[in-house]
């Protein structure tokens, strides 16, 4: 079931609105604020109300429900719980303004742009194209790659805590709370971003990855945005540096790569369920 949910997901990423109508975090903000504000719990308590409570729900009720009908009644759950945990917005999509000033020459309306739409900031317009490409790639990665590795690995739950996590480091305005749901996403992050890398071996540059992942495989210390930032950069041959339209047309040919390993990892996924 987990590869037609997969598929299913596609489908209505490419077809529906449902995503956006979905992915209302209103509550669980509120709800993350609300212990911010009282200050009287631990911040480990608080993951456990905000992100082990949820997903234990949700275990509860997809045990219920797999027995029933041949699992027919889970499908549904599985489908919204996945579409749920993907990324907010639409990474590609959020680039535009930034393409448009970058592809006019206006240095400074497309640094003023990525402060404003990408949170990037750069000292100059040759470091601040490297920042885009790299947030291209980790957008990509967190919002959509981790979400579905963890979701064929450990079912919905896992998908469902990975979000959770986010929203928590990214929303949380208490220091201790933040750190601790960083930790926890770097550890989530670990595996797949890793895995990611290899992916872009096989669809990109091997020698140039396989070089770097050498030194970097086993480094726990590396974050994911820097490490599959720096990896994907190589995969594509992108050199240090390039003509400023064409590192702007090297957001296509990115694109591209992470579009590859999309069909490498669905290719890996049916070719599991086939054989297990």
């Amino acid at each position: 079931m987990s590869f037609l949910v997969l598929v299913l997901v596609l489908w209505v990423e490419k077809f529906s609105a449902l995503r956006q109508r979905l992915q209302r975090d209103g509550f669980f903000l509120t709800e993350l604020a609300r212990l911010e504000r009282s200050g009287k719990v631990h911040p480990w308590w608080s993951l456990a109300i905000l992100v082990l409570a949820p997903v234990a729900l949700l275990v509860l009720l997809l045990y219920v429900l797999e027995p029933v009908a041949y699992g027919l009644l889970a499908l549904p759950v599985h489908l919204l719980v996945l579409i749920y945990s993907l990324g907010r917005g639409d990474a590609k999509a959020a680039l535009g303004p930034f393409r448009d000033a970058w592809r006019r020459g206006d240095d400074q309306a497309a640094l003023h742009v990525a402060e404003r739409d990408l949170g990037l900031a750069a000292d100059d317009p040759q470091s601040l194209l490297i920042r885009v490409q790299g947030y291209l790639l980790w957008q990509a990665y967190q919002s959509f790659f981790a979400v579905i590795f963890w979701y064929f690995l450990l079912g919905p739950g896992a998908a469902l805590a990975y979000r959770l996590l986010v929203l928590c480091a990214e929303h949380s305005g208490q220091a201790a709370l933040k750190g601790k749901a960083e930790q926890l996403r770097h550890v989530m992050d670990w595996l797949p971003v890793r895995v990611l890398a290899l992916s872009f071996a096989l669809v990109g540059n091997f020698v140039a990855v396989m070089r770097v992942m050498l030194h970097e495989l086993l480094n726990w210390r590396i974050s994911a945005g820097h490490l599959i930032a720096r990896v994907g950069r190589v995969a594509d041959d992108i050199p240090e540096q390039e003509d400023s339209q064409r590192g702007l047309a090297r957001l296509d040919s990115l694109w591209e790569l992470l579009l590859r390993s999309a069909v490498l990892w669905y290719a890996g996924f049916a070719l599991w369920t086939v054989l297990v």
